[in-house]
Formats: C-alpha cells, structure tokens, sequence
C-alpha cells in the first residue's frame, strides 16, 4: 500500500520501490509504458501516482539512469532539462542518436528559448505540471506515435512553435531568425501533412485534428486553416 508523505506535492503518496504491488514497473506488457526522469525523486514518484492507473510507469532520478530503464518498449519519455551529470538535452539527443522510437516530452522549470527550434523534442511543458495536463500530454503523445512520421513531425514543430508563441513578444518573434527557420519548415511539413491527408478518410482526419488542436494554442493553425 502506498503510504503519506508530507514530502511530495499536492499530497501524494511515496511509491513502494520494494517490488511490492505498487512498484512502478508492475504490468510493463499491458500497458503503454511512461518513463519519468527528474533529479527531484518527488518529482517521478508524483507523476508515476498520476499515471499509474493506465500506464506503466518507470522513474529515474538522473540521465545515467534513465539509460538503464530505457529499452525499445518505453512509450513515452518526460524528461527535465536541469540535471546532474548528463543533462536533459543530452539525454534527448542520445534517445535520438540511438533511434529509441519513444516520444519525448521536455518537463522543466527552464523557460523555453529559440533553442528549442533544433531540439529533437514532441512537447514542451513548463513546470509547475497538473495532473490532467500531464494525463492528456501522454495520451496525444500516444496517439500521434500511431501516425506517420511526417505527422509527428508536423506535430512536433507545431508544439515547438506554439511554446515559443506563448512565452515571446511578437518583436522578439520577428527579430529571430530560429523563428523564421521553425516557420518555414512548417511549411515544408504543410505539404507533405497535406498530400497524406488526401489519402485519409474522413474519421482518421477527425482524430488527426483532434489530437493537434489539443497540443497547440489559439492560433498555431492546422494545415489548410486560416493562420491571421
């Protein structure tokens, strides 16, 4: 049984790490499998509360044991930026370089920059983290993995350019030549989203639509919408 601990946020509970029934890692096979990795070990056992019902979820505290729980049946990745050692950034850039096929969402108290424009990342969210935030960031995560690549490209780069939306002034938009670059590869992305969508029928571009208004802000456009 988990037991209260005054130590973790909104009052959540600290995980058996015994192997016991509430171990983490319990189930890996049947569900779709989440691994956290937070050098603030609350931090893991939280969102391991959080998604525990529907995922597998596995915690590492450091980006030298996130490696060690990493293999080819992880899902998802919510990965911090700020750590010992080896980095969040360097963590995703290995994910990449070693072609693990999980999505990754960045989960940091690091206000994003123009350098995430060449961050290899699926999502970007900035702490402080709600639980209905992160249940619904992992269940879209899944959903465009079922896509082609071309759409979780798109999708990616529309995250990255509705995280920069959000946190800079227009001026400092326009001032940016990452910005510029992120535009135009969207709209290289465009095509390609735009002659898959004609080979879609109409429930696959329903759910399509779904899944990328709910990761975008107000005015990130979809391919074909009206972008002001």
């Amino acid at each position: 049984m988990n037991t209260a601990d005054p130590s973790l946020p909104f009052g959540t509970a600290r995980l058996r790490t015994d192997g016991g029934p509430d171990a983490a890692d319990e189930d890996d096979t049947e569900k779709p499998v989440v691994l956290v990795v937070d050098d603030e070990e609350r931090i893991p056992q939280a969102f391991a509360l959080w998604l525990g019902d529907d995922y597998a979820v596995r915690t590492a505290n450091s980006g030298e044991e996130a490696f060690e729980r990493l293999d080819e049946s992880v899902d998802v990745v919510l990965l911090d930026r700020q750590m010992p050692g080896l980095s969040g950034d360097e963590v995703l850039e290995r994910i990449r370089e070693e072609e693990y096929g999980c999505r990754v969402a960045m989960v940091t108290g690091v206000d994003p920059d123009f350098d995430i424009v060449d961050m290899p990342f699926d999502d970007y969210l900035k702490k402080p983290v709600g639980r209905e935030q992160l249940r619904e960031t992992v269940d879209r995560l899944l959903s465009v993995s079922d896509y082609d690549e071309a759409i979780r490209t798109y999708f990616a780069l529309s995250e990255k350019r509705a995280t920069l939306e959000s946190e800079k002034t227009r001026s400092e938009l326009d001032a940016s030549d990452e910005y510029a670059s992120l535009l135009d590869q969207l709209d290289e992305q465009e095509e390609r989203m735009n002659e898959l969508m004609g080979r879609m029928d109409p429930d696959q571009l329903d759910a399509l639509f779904r899944e990328l208004d709910g990761g975008a802000e107000p005015g990130a456009g979809t391919p074909g919408s009206a972008d002001g």
